[in-house]
């Protein structure tokens, strides 16, 4: 998706407010069950993982934004869609967090 589609798009979703947690774990949880019931194949569930992978990235403060900080993203959406990390709290998700800063 050409970069200034994708901003429209992302500025589109804001507005919404399909930024919510429920959210991203019901998409998770609908990629898993179409990849299952073979309605979704793996091409079309990396295209979905790409898609949210942009949009985080376009998204991301300057501070964070460059190649390895997608490539972050990208991993933990593999791991959430293999059912490898559970989605957990934003705060358990956010980039450095370890678990003793979580308590």
């Amino acid at each position: 998706m050409p970069y200034e589609k994708h901003k429209k798009l992302h500025f589109d979703i804001t507005n919404v407010g399909l930024r919510a947690q429920a959210t991203a774990v019901g998409l998770v949880q609908l990629c898993v069950e179409l990849r299952r019931a073979n309605v979704l194949d793996e091409a079309a569930v990396e295209r979905i993982k790409d898609a949210i992978a942009d949009e985080v990235a376009v998204a991301a403060p300057r501070t964070l934004t460059s190649p390895q900080y997608r490539s972050e993203v990208k991993s933990r959406l593999d791991r959430l869609f293999a059912g490898e990390q559970e989605v957990g709290s934003a705060e358990a998700l956010s980039f450095g967090a370890t678990p003793d800063n979580l308590s």
